[in-house]
């Protein structure tokens, strides 16, 4: 059998530093942020701990460099080629790489960011061909935003079968 390690990641938006430690003490070690003025807040009144800091939330252009300067472990919504590529010009110029995840609207939500299933494996091999300092780790989606289980399942399934084709 094969063996998968799990990492969970706490989302600690709206929670403050307080609670954060109050996780850490209980193993917690990832935490997310879906805003860089967040995180940079936690990241800096937090930094005598050894966390592990995930960018969650989209990402605005103008935010790129203050994101660049924490260094967060993942970002986990790269939604388009076009951040794609402007993340790694900024990534160039700041002599630093980033680890993402290519965010699929699996959902097909209009609500929701993140690229098309049926583009999503050309946008991923065009992003790992073009840029080496953005450095795709997978794909990541939100489910759809519904109480038809059903229609939830499917959007896990079909990001999981786009996964298994990049892998």
């Amino acid at each position: 059998s094969r063996h998968h390690i799990v990492k969970i990641v706490a989302v600690s938006k709206n929670a403050p530093p307080e609670a954060i430690q109050h996780y850490y003490n209980c193993s917690q070690r990832a935490f997310g942020e879906n805003k860089v003025q967040d995180l940079k807040t936690k990241m800096h009144s937090l930094e005598h701990l050894p966390l592990e800091w995930h960018m969650i939330g989209s990402l605005q252009e103008n935010k790129i460099n203050a994101l660049l300067s924490l260094k967060p472990a993942l970002l986990h919504s790269l939604d388009s080629l076009k951040l794609a590529l402007k993340i790694e010009k900024r990534c160039e110029t700041l002599g630093v790489t980033l680890n993402a995840l290519l965010q699929v609207n699996s959902a097909y939500e209009e609500s929701k960011s993140g690229v098309v299933p049926e583009e999503a494996l050309e946008i991923y091999s065009q992003i790992s061909e073009t840029c080496k300092r953005l450095k795709l780790k997978g794909l990541m989606c939100i489910g759809a935003h519904t109480d038809d289980e059903t229609k939830i399942e499917k959007s896990f399934i079909t990001t999981k079968k786009l996964f298994d084709q990049i892998k």
